[in-house]
């Protein structure tokens, strides 16, 4: 596997990215897109690594950015709306290098705000959004093959709320028992249900 660290041109700066290419047998592009940056958020976090160290094993080249504001990010928070800008962009640089690969997108929390506003003018195979932000943020309808996944402990965003949200668009929902709203202790559970949703 090779790992490039960029600094990709964005409406607004330059934004860190990490792409991390399996090299071999490549079967798609995965974005994910991190949480909050005004709380500690960052391409870093251990739900965001977990999504792409799993699409990588399956032969996936995928795509970390920071938010704007966040590391080596230019910028300042935007509440959503810059941040779907910069990951238009960031998809539209490394679609040039993949050309024949098709995307994935993933969100957790606000990433997942993020990705679902990306996914209204980026073609991708699947979303995936992983405890979304829906008492948070108004969310649009999503195609419905979108898959949740929810931490049925969540402390932050309740998960009847979601399926709620989920139930009213069709979607899948898969739950994580035990699991609050940062997943502690139950990643593999994570990287199971992520695999189930993603054509990986």
């Amino acid at each position: 596997m090779k790992r490039y660290k960029l600094r990709i041109p964005t409406p607004d700066g330059k934004v860190e990215t990490v792409i991390d290419d399996p090299e071999n047998e490549r079967h798609g592009l995965l974005l994910v897109a991190h949480p909050h940056p005004l709380h500690g958020g960052s391409m870093d976090n251990k739900v965001v690594t977990t999504l792409a160290k799993t699409a990588n094993e399956a032969g996936w080249v995928t795509v970390r950015p920071n938010f704007r504001g966040v590391g080596m990010s230019e910028g300042s928070f935007d509440a959503g709306m810059g941040e779907t800008e910069d990951l238009l962009a960031i998809a539209r640089f490394v679609e040039k290098s993949y050309p024949d690969l098709s995307w994935v997108l993933a969100g957790f929390s606000f990433g997942a705000y993020v990705q679902h506003r990306l996914r209204q003018h980026l073609d991708a195979k699947r979303l995936i959004l992983v405890a979304p932000a829906v008492t948070m943020y108004e969310f649009d309808p999503v195609p419905e093959d979108t898959v949740v996944i929810v931490g049925e402990e969540d402390e932050l965003i309740p998960p009847a709320a979601i399926r709620l949200w989920a139930t009213e668009h069709g979607l899948t929902v898969k739950g994580i028992p035990g699991a609050g709203h940062f997943f502690h202790g139950k990643l593999k559970e994570l990287k199971q249900a992520f695999l189930e949703a993603c054509p990986c």
